[in-house]
């Protein structure tokens, strides 16, 4: 961890802004988000205002930046700009007055800031005066003007606020600084001023933590362990240098640790540190030496990882031994319980020294002797600083802790000695854990909690081969099947412990107890506060206008011939009755057919009457409960051809009456959406595009194109009203699939609002290409897989496909570009890859199919009905069917909102299932295991009707299979203890079942298994009646022998003595048993 960390911090936002030169040539590119400068600008003036002893008392705060430059370093004067502005401006001078904000910069510098002169009185009451400065100018005259400024805001001798530690550099700073002294002010000191305004985090800061974080942690787990997995497994020689610059390359191209963040917005926050070897320093200038990793026995070794995302920081470091000794492992549990305790003092309201003594506290108790190796503190605060002043959690630090505030919990034992080792490499280790941790009101957050530290994880064993075969010669023999032959003398190494699959599914065990506790606790307040689900369950019916045809009675169109006509201009029909046109609205007619009789044709009509359970638009009743209804009509008519044609015209008018009632009803339930704002410039385009769903019609289908503009997406095709408008706003998850094993390239997003795409409302809309054409042989004939043509094909299928996802993912990294201005910076969003490798199939619904993870989702995305999941959205996830011999089981998918019906994914093969806990248990997601299928809806409406008896009974832990399971083993086991006085011995029966059958059976054991034989020859309705007879016969166990001989008797005087069977030998036979 170097020292340049105590500098400036030229992160992602510094590339983009003023980082290098003057000001980004003219601020092409750079935009001040204005509401995020209005809200800090506000929440400094405050600090300043409201802790005038936290700032020195001061009347003017003077912050000057330093030049650009390549170093990694830490600045106060960087952090606020980035803090402020969004972009890190060198050479710039701020003077903060009561009511002003004066700035010191070149012109190039003073246009991009000129929307703050322009806006800021308005938003923060806060005037931004702009003192610009030529190139050729030494600024002289524009520092005296803001320094006589701060003298007439203030009586008497002003004192200003500097940061005294960041020592002038350059020729501004030192200009600047010389006339500051020329004036006499008294200088106060306000790092510690700053540092408090910096501690608590927003949202949008908090999520780029996290997204460093994740950066870090994936590095740590996807990378560095593997790499040091394969030099351990194969003996090669790396040095701690070599795996620094390896690590690095690593973090700067996310891509490489599996992570989807852009390269520009990430950064290192120091070079990674690895020790080993007997050499340790956990001091945070520690930098990784040119000494070879040593990873022999009892070796220990220490990796540190920091990343940046848009300037703010995380960190992560992990201890890994190898054969560890007794004092080895006894440290670093007790290291890893003093980590745990440490993170979880983190409460808001806290005083910060609670947070080192709670890490004795445990020292204390579960090891005294490592007392003087810990660590002098916890760790420190972390944000765009990598360490806040101010902010380290030491035990004299009575700072209250806030929510909202970041730390890098750092804690490790320096120097200590093994043993049983005589050599230094080995016999001198320290320990060093740290994660970064998120205060909130609920409870801490590990950013980092990822990548474990449990000892099962981090301890390596690696024996000789001789030593495995002398411990294989103690253990009884046991036949395992080996993938290959291993050469003699090759030194052989097992990873993570003896055992891995049985520690991961200990560790799985553990987390789930964890999760089966957190859940419970977080459903019983949800339940307690009534947040049950979204919304009250029920869609209110908006009654339809009243149906009427014709207003007036001089609007029916009068005609010579009474015939039925059909005015589809008022959607009517007129019947003739008695002499004249009767008009009836085509929402009064339930069906009409025809039918041919002679030369005549009959038309019937039935119309929609009281108790005929029309829709909400039919309400003639309510309006004319009195009146009497034509239910139905019939006319005869000697022209077929006009009669055919009114009937096909009454059928038609009344579908698209129908369809268009249908439609309206479902654009009434719409959210009203905002208007598409068309780019000015050329937009990003992806041509030749299917849509999903389709629009309807008739004709031939249409591609189209998808077009990015400035607050949303348009897919148009050539007809005119064959257009989708998809806001940025109202995009919940966007998906990226490119076509692998697929035949389609997709877009995909799931909205958070339904929209009608043509006649259909959605909340899914995906946009695809087909990579490969599906192509029948004709004949049947195979083609040898040498024919040229073949290779051929199967060449531009590839290339086709190759071209097409290079074209996706073009577009999917410019709108992502796009998204990561503002205002789309603060959604968070990003295009979702989905994981195939995490994938298992599936019937969602009634076709099998292929699931797949996502970072935030479960999706399937080829198959329609597509299948899009939010993983925050579940509650449990039960899998049903699971158990010994099933080739399939299923998932049943419990959702927050216990009004929802629960989403099954059936059939799902065997083989997934540890995939799947796997997957849902690094998600953090409780699954149960079950037998057999439950029936949710039951369940869910008792929890929802009575949540009290829910959270009492235990929660969710209903379904826990293992608890039962073991409730009813130890019943089992308590009941072997209790032995009758008059227990009889074990029967013949019992012991035929034990694995010490005797060789030679009795004659009685002969003769039960004839008379078995017999009884296999009986059908089961005939040994149930035998089985009956018997039971009459002999009486239940509870009467007396008197009983039995009467009701034996009794029997044997309505029936007729039965035969009796005699064998060869003309003794009389057993009876043959009924076994139950």
């Amino acid at each position: 961890m170097a020292d340049s960390r105590n500098g400036d911090a030229k992160g992602g936002s510094s590339s983009k802004g003023g980082g290098g030169g003057d000001g980004g040539g003219g601020g092409g590119g750079v935009q001040i988000n204005m509401d995020m400068y209005s809200k800090r600008l506000k929440a400094l003036y405050g600090s300043w205002n409201d802790n005038k002893e936290g700032w020195g008392n001061v009347d003017a705060i003077a912050v000057v930046s330093a030049p650009s430059s390549e170093d990694l370093r830490y600045l106060k004067s960087s952090a606020l700009h980035i803090w402020l502005l969004g972009y890190e401006f060198p050479e710039t001078v701020m003077m903060f007055l009561p009511g002003q904000l004066h700035i010191l910069c070149s012109q190039k510098k003073a246009q991009i800031l000129d929307d703050l002169r322009k806006s800021s009185k308005k938003l923060t009451s806060i005037e931004v005066v702009l003192h610009s400065k030529a190139r050729s100018d030494d600024g002289s005259t524009q520092m005296r003007s803001i320094l006589d400024a701060v003298k007439t805001k203030t009586k008497g001798t002003p004192s200003v606020g500097v940061l005294s530690k960041e020592a002038p550099e350059g020729a501004l700073m030192e200009r600047w600084a010389n006339m500051l002294n020329g004036y006499d002010y008294k200088l106060v000191d306000v790092s510690g001023g700053f540092s408090d305004v910096f501690a608590v985090k927003d949202e949008s800061e908090i999520t780029n933590i996290k997204k460093a974080s994740f950066l870090s942690w994936s590095v740590l787990k996807n990378y560095v362990v593997p790499k040091l997995e394969v030099v351990i497994d194969e003996e090669k020689s790396i040095t701690h240098a070599e795996l620094m610059e390896s690590t690095e390359e690593v973090i700067v191209d996310p891509s490489k640790a599996k992570v989807r963040l852009k390269a520009e917005n990430v950064d290192i926050c120091y070079p990674p540190v690895f020790q080993s070897g007997g050499t340790f320093d956990l001091k945070p200038s520690a930098v990784s030496d040119e000494e070879p990793l040593y990873y022999d026995a009892m070796g220990v070794i220490i990796c540190a990882i920091g990343a940046r995302y848009t300037s703010y920081c995380s960190n992560i470091a992990r201890t890994y031994l190898i054969d560890a000794d007794k004092v080895q492992e006894k440290a670093y549990k007790v290291l890893l319980k003093a980590h745990e305790a440490a993170i979880n003092a983190l409460r808001p309201g806290k005083p910060m020294s609670a947070v080192y003594k709670a890490a004795l506290g445990i020292v204390e108790k579960e090891g005294p002797e490592f007392i003087p190796h810990l660590t002098k503190n916890a760790g420190t605060g972390i944000g765009i600083e990598f360490r806040e002043s101010g902010l380290t959690l030491s035990g004299k630090n009575e700072r209250t802790l806030r929510a909202g505030m970041v730390f890098n919990i750092a804690l490790g034992f320096q120097g200590l000695q093994a043993e049983t080792s005589t050599d230094p490499k080995t016999q001198n280790f320290s320990l060093l854990l740290a994660d970064t941790v998120i205060v909130q009101e609920k409870g801490p957050e590990i950013a980092t909690g990822q990548c474990s530290k449990s000892f099962t994880d981090i301890a390596y064993s690696f024996k000789d081969e001789e030593e495995d075969e002398e411990r294989e010669e103690k253990k009884p023999k046991v036949k395992v099947e080996t993938n290959g032959a291993e050469a003699p003398g090759v030194r052989m190494a097992t990873l993570r412990s003896d055992n891995q699959e049985m520690t991961k599914e200990e560790l799985r065990r553990q987390n789930q107890a964890e999760l089966a506790r957190a859940k419970n606790e977080e459903t019983a307040r949800r339940l307690a506060s009534g947040g049950s689900g979204a919304g009250d369950g029920g869609n209110s019916v908006k009654a339809g206008g009243e149906i009427v045809a014709y207003k007036d009675v001089n609007d029916i169109p009068t005609s010579r011939e009474l015939m039925i006509q059909v005015d589809q201009k008022r959607e009517a029909v007129l019947l003739p009755v008695y002499g004249l046109l009767v008009p009836f609205h085509i929402a009064t007619v339930k069906s009409v057919t025809s039918q041919q009789d002679g030369g005549h044709c009959y038309i019937r009509i039935i119309f929609n009457v009281p108790g005929a359970g029309f829709g909400a638009n039919d309400l003639p009743t309510q309006k004319f409960p009195r009146s009497i209804f034509v239910k139905e009509v019939s006319f005869r008519s000697s022209d077929v051809r006009h009669a055919t044609q009114v009937v096909q015209l009454i059928k038609t008018m009344r579908r698209h009456v129908a369809q268009r009632e249908s439609e309206r009803a479902e654009r009434a339930t719409l959210v009203t959406q905002e208007k598409l704002q068309l780019s000015k410039g050329r937009p990003v385009r992806l041509s030749d595009l299917w849509i999903r769903p389709a629009f309807g019609g008739r004709g031939r289908k249409m591609s189209g194109s998808l077009e990015a503009h400035t607050n949303g997406f348009r897919y148009s095709t050539m007809k005119q009203d064959e257009r989708v408008d998809i806001m940025y706003r109202n995009i919940k998850h966007a998906f990226f699939q490119p076509a692998e094993k697929e035949m389609i390239t997709l877009l995909h997003f799931h909205l958070h609002n339904f929209i009608m795409v043509g006649t259909k409302k959605t909340k899914d809309v995906q946009f695809y290409v087909e990579v490969m054409e599906v192509v029948q042989t004709l004949g049947g004939n195979r083609r040898s897989m040498y024919d040229p043509d073949e290779i051929e094909e199967e060449q531009q299928e590839r290339d086709r496909r190759n071209k097409i996802n290079k074209e996706f993912e073009v577009f999917v990294k410019r709108i992502a570009e796009l998204w990561d201005q503002p205002p789309w910076r603060e959604m968070d969003m990003e295009f979702d890859i989905p994981f195939r490798e995490l994938g298992f199939h599936g019937v969602p619904n009634k076709s099998s199919a292929f699931i797949v993870p996502t970072v935030n989702c479960l999706v399937e995305l080829v198959e329609t009905p597509f299948l899009v999941i939010t993983l925050n959205d579940i509650e449990i996830v039960n899998l049903e069917r699971v158990g010994l011999g099933q080739k399939a089981f299923d998932m049943a998918i419990v959702f927050k909102d216990f009004k929802r019906d629960v989403m099954r994914i059936d059939a799902i093969p065997s083989q997934s299932l540890d995939g799947i806990k796997e997957w849902l248990n690094s998600m953090n997601i409780k699954y149960y295991e079950s037998r057999m299928n439950l029936n949710w809806r039951p369940i869910l409406k008792t929890i929802l009707d009575d949540p009290e008896k829910f959270i009492v009974d235990g929660g969710w832990e209903f379904l826990n299979m293992e608890g039962s399971d073991s409730d009813s083993e130890k019943s089992e086991e308590s009941d072997e203890g209790y032995e009758p006085s008059d227990a009889e011995e074990p029967s013949e029966e019992s012991e035929d079942d034990s694995d010490d059958e005797s060789v030679v059976e009795s004659d009685d054991e002969e003769e039960e298994d004839e008379d078995s034989e017999e009884e296999e020859g009986l059908t089961w309705d005939e040994l149930e009646a035998k089985a009956k007879r018997e039971d009459k016969e002999k009486g239940d166990e509870s009467d007396s022998e008197d009983e039995r001989k009467r009701r034996k008797a009794k029997a044997a005087g309505k029936s007729r003595a039965p035969e009796v069977r005699k064998d060869s030998r003309g003794m009389q036979s057993k009876r043959p048993k009924v076994r139950r």
